[in-house]
């Protein structure tokens, strides 16, 4: 049996229900006024996030991660996995670059010194229910920088995964992968950036 097909009989939803004591967001009703008419809107609020466009010199690609999203699960009734960069929340008393320096080690294994983070922008994520913002950072590697396999901590189950660089044009635009708009938006940006 293939690993995908193994995949897609493991990841099955059991149940969906109501929130009661949710642990990261939280669903609300937003009341509010708009030229002069009220209005109301189903909305939640979570934590804004950071992600890391990471470029492996040594192996001219381009560092992502593979992660289940059980609402892409739920939402696409197929295996559930989705192709991002690194991320992770803003749930610390910590700078939001040191909270992606975490991130990175965590999820892939290399530990980036702060100075060789770079901001590129924050932009706003699902802004139709909860318009929480992103802070999009780069960050060149190479393997002197590699401490362990990432993979991320013990409830996260993440693939690191390396595309050259040459084949990451086609693969932003290959819809049999799952991607965020995010992870586009940063390839993107290193061609227009990082390249003569």
């Amino acid at each position: 049996m293939s690993i995908s097909l193994q995949r897609m009989i493991m990841n099955t939803i059991t149940a969906i229900k109501e929130l009661q004591n949710p642990n990261f967001v939280k669903p609300i009703k937003i009341e509010y006024i708009q030229d002069g008419e009220t209005k109301e809107w189903e909305a939640v609020i979570s934590h804004n996030s950071v992600s890391v466009l990471l470029y492996h010199k040594d192996k001219d690609a381009f560092v992502i991660v593979k992660q289940l999203r059980p609402a892409v699960l739920n939402a696409t009734q197929s295996d559930g996995y989705m192709h991002e960069l690194c991320a992770g929340i803003i749930d610390k008393n910590k700078s939001d670059k040191e909270i992606a320096k975490e991130e990175v080690l965590e999820e892939c294994g290399y530990d980036v010194p702060l100075d060789k983070i770079e901001k590129i922008t924050t932009f706003y994520t699902s802004v139709g229910i909860s318009g929480a913002s992103q802070t999009l950072y780069y960050a060149q590697i190479d393997e002197s920088m590699k401490i362990n396999d990432g993979g991320g901590l013990t409830e996260e189950s993440i693939e690191v995964l390396y595309i050259p660089k040459t084949e990451a044009k086609k693969f932003m635009f290959d819809e049999t992968y799952k991607k965020t708009p995010g992870m586009m938006m940063a390839f993107f940006w290193f061609f227009d950036n990082k390249t003569n």
